[in-house]
């Protein structure tokens, strides 16, 4: 049972206990079945009993929910051919090929169908068919992707679901009848290619989402609507920080005075505290010779997210996907002994990755970005003591910008990998020791490590406890093969070393959004753009306004004068739509007395202070980063 209870029952009575648990769907052996299944269950099965409470349940209701959603799309418009639709982690879509345009306006009008065939209360019936059978009905339907995703099944058979007359292909399983469908909201269109291809067509895509309870639907509705003002593309239109133009290119970022000067902002502290843990700064190229792409595996493993060779003097160059091999090359530039390591190399480089235009999202997803990378060479037995030294690195960088709570995992072993599996092994278990030695609880993800090592990830939760995957801490056996990369050992012999690769905040483009929306743009005094501006009630005060202003200045504080000719009260409100987070307030009063009144975003007022006292709280303000 749901409650983690188990109960023995005959056959004729375990649909009463499913009932009662709220289930709509059953785990049979494992296995993920309609509760129509129940029939045909053998003499002794484990059941368990699916409600929407876990993941798979609300896999189930949301994509019932999408089957209906279908059937009324085909209900108002019957010319509409459909291609598919999933379930996803937080409600569902479906692709459709029209030659009618939906709008906004249609969402209502098929939301309210939706809601009449819920009414209804369909029963959702499976049937299975063979293959050819299947593809002749859905030719008999004219549904031409319905017969292309079933000729890329192997002969055999397949299954459909009908409700109301409504016949679509699935797997399933799926909820008993439609009106178990509780609570159900269309959010938004989109376009689509056709399995996400730029060649093929391109589609219209209806996202909704639906709950068990109407209470439910609401809450996730208020937290959309939450996200939205938070979204970092709409914040940085308004606070003027970044922009992207079409003129130069999709997923290419312009960043603005203010976003610039908080991203040197970001970039100074990092430089900093890795200098601070021995790291040394390295800066490489953008381009490199093409071959260096081939030798590292590159060119085989991820040239769909490569851009085409530009040749220079007859030579293919390629702009890189990655920092690494650069700073291999810096490595081998010397001959090392094992007195040497651990050798850590650092750069805030930018490369350049091919991503498909319906991928680019702001500065979530960009072709070109900087990331913040580092390398560590080091001798196996120094492995965990790294890792150790790049956690606490990493959480402290989180902490400072904001970021207290997280996710940790370590990913193993993958099906193809390359290197030794006793190399793997020693490599998995130095992470482990590393998050135990440090006492951070994390969950294993079983064969989710790249390629060439095992891997600690941590996602950071957000104010609205949102996840993003940021750090990573890689631990790599390829590389240093590939490269013939040695260093001399104590016994005179050339040794290979371990590649540590990590990344702190990932792409400084992504963390930025996501450091924007975290804060809902109202960024902590050390990283706005403008940390003080100074307001003049009229023009006798100019005088004395700049001359705090270049006193701000001197002390190394972002300031700026607001001298035009408006009310206070305008300016007051100017200053916080662009959320500065202290306004001093210039007039006679302050004039005389040569002192200054502060008034803080949140429109607390503080002081009067001299010049020198105010400067000296924000200093410790900015200097603890708080």
């Amino acid at each position: 049972m749901p409650d983690g209870a188990q109960k023995e029952t005959e056959k004729s009575e375990l649909l009463k206990h499913i009932e009662s648990s709220r289930s709509f769907g059953i785990k049979v052996d494992g296995e993920f079945r309609d509760l129509a299944s129940l029939d045909a269950l053998s003499s002794e099965s484990v059941i368990e009993p699916v409600t929407f409470d876990s993941k798979e349940g609300k896999g189930i209701y949301r994509h019932s929910a999408s089957h209906i959603m279908a059937h009324a799309v085909k209900e108002l418009f019957p010319d509409v051919k459909f291609a598919i639709g999933p379930s996803t982690e937080e409600g569902f879509y479906y692709d459709l090929d029209s030659v009618y345009h939906f709008v906004s306006e249609d969402l209502e009008k098929i939301e309210k169908k939706m809601k009449e065939i819920i009414k209804r209360n369909n029963p959702f019936v499976r049937k299975e068919l063979p293959r050819d059978e299947a593809i002749e009905l859905f030719r008999k339907m004219d549904e031409p992707y319905k017969i292309e995703l079933l000729q890329d099944i192997p002969d055999g058979t397949v299954s459909i679901y009908e409700e109301g007359g409504f016949v679509d292909l699935c797997r399933g399983p799926h909820l008993p009848r439609t009106g178990r469908v509780k609570a159900i909201k269309l959010l938004s269109i989109a376009g689509a290619y056709w399995r996400g291809s730029e060649k093929n067509k391109m589609l219209q895509r209806i996202y909704g989402t639906a709950f068990d309870t109407k209470d439910e639907l609401k809450a996730y509705l208020d937290f959309l609507e939450e996200v939205k003002k938070r979204d970092h593309r709409k914040l940085g239109k308004e606070l003027d920080l970044f922009s992207i133009s079409d003129e130069i290119g999709p997923g290419l970022i312009l960043w603005h005075p203010n976003g610039a000067i908080i991203r040197k902002t970001i970039e100074d502290f990092w430089r900093d505290e890795h200098l601070k843990a021995d790291y040394k700064i390295l800066f490489s190229p953008h381009i490199a010779r093409l071959h260096l792409w081939q030798e590292s595996g590159h060119w085989d493993f991820y040239r769909e997210n490569m851009y085409s060779p530009m040749e220079i003097e007859e030579v293919a160059y390629e702009l890189k996907p990655m920092n690494c091999p650069f700073h291999i090359a810096v490595y081998k530039s010397l001959l090392r002994s094992y007195r040497d390591l651990p050798v850590r190399y650092a750069e805030l480089g930018t490369v350049y990755r091919y991503e498909r235009s319906g991928t680019l999202h702001g500065l979530m997803r960009v072709r070109g970005f900087t990331q913040d990378d580092a390398h560590i060479f080091c001798r196996e037995d120094q492995i965990e003591d790294e890792i150790v030294s790049v956690l606490t690195l990493t959480l402290f960088v989180l902490k400072t910008f904001g970021f207290e709570s997280y996710d940790i995992y370590l990913s193993t072993r993958p099906e193809k990998y390359v290197g030794a599996p006793e190399n793997w092994e020693r490599a998995t278990n130095a992470l482990k020791l590393a998050l135990e030695k440090k006492e951070l609880p994390y969950t294993v993800d079983p064969g989710e490590g790249v390629f060439y090592g095992p891997k600690i990830d941590i996602k950071i939760k957000d104010s609205i406890n949102r996840s993003w995957q940021c750090s990573t801490i890689q631990v790599d056996f390829n590389l240093p093969e590939r490269f013939d990369t040695v260093y001399r050992g104590s016994d005179g012999k050339e040794h290979r070393p371990i590649m540590i690769h990590r990344a702190l905040m990932g792409s400084l483009e992504r963390f930025f959004g996501i450091l924007v929306e975290h804060h809902a743009g109202i960024f902590p005094l050390w990283l706005s753009p403008v940390q003080v501006s100074v307001l003049t009630i009229a023009e006798r005060h100019d005088a004395y306004a700049r001359s705090v202003y270049e006193e701000l200045k001197g002390a190394g504080i972002r300031g700026e004068v607001n001298a035009d000719n408006e009310k206070i009260g305008y300016k007051i409100r100017e200053a916080a739509m662009r959320k500065v987070p202290y306004l001093i307030i210039i007039g006679d009063k302050e004039l005389e007395e040569r002192k200054v009144t502060v008034r803080k975003r949140n429109g607390e007022n503080i002081g009067p202070f001299t010049s020198g006292e105010f400067i000296a709280i924000i200093r410790e303000e900015i200097n603890t980063r708080r």
